[in-house]
């Protein structure tokens, strides 16, 4: 992808040549589960490998995923995007206006900016993440891709590898 919005929360090397992009939702449980796999993939790959979240809230059945991928945008800005990201997951039960206020000020960031009226100026991003993903049909999350090539099944540490050694 040459789109940069499209590549401004990477985990791992910028510059590694395989990228694992995931669309997910900060409430969703299957991310939850999904994300020690993904990192450990980037974190145990010698810098081969590089993680891309695009946000993809399923605000219909997640009633609080837009919000926090606005809280998630808005430390980004700090950069300080995937410490939001993991404190989120961590507590996809507490994803209302004060929680993420809260989670701001545990990681040093103005809880103004992250909810409220200030975060919806990240809203573009988000809206251009979900629209990137309807048009790369993602129905639910997470969905994942390999170098462009969409992953099937549960996201484990050894599905992610098999899928890594089929492209290098």
């Amino acid at each position: 992808m040459t789109d940069p919005l499209a590549e401004r929360h990477v985990y791992g090397r910028r510059d590694a040549p395989i990228t694992v992009l995931e669309f997910g939702d900060l409430e969703c449980p299957y991310c939850r589960a999904a994300a020690p796999a993904l990192r450990q993939l980037v974190d145990t790959s010698e810098g081969r490998v590089r993680l891309v979240w695009r946000h993809f809230p399923l605000f219909e059945v997640h009633p609080y995923a837009l919000s926090a991928a606005l809280a998630a945008e808005a430390a980004g800005v700090e950069g300080r995007f995937w410490e939001m990201h993991d404190e989120l997951m961590s507590h996809q039960d507490r994803l209302a206006e004060p929680d993420l206020r809260r989670a701001a000020e545990a990681l040093g960031l103005d809880p103004a900016a992250v909810a409220g009226d200030d975060a919806q100026v990240h809203a573009p991003a988000v809206s251009a993440d979900y629209a990137a993903g309807i048009e790369a049909g993602v129905r639910g999350t997470p969905t994942v891709f390999v170098d462009g090539t969409r992953f099937h099944g549960k996201v484990t540490l050894e599905r992610l590898r098999e899928a890594v050694g089929a492209i290098a």
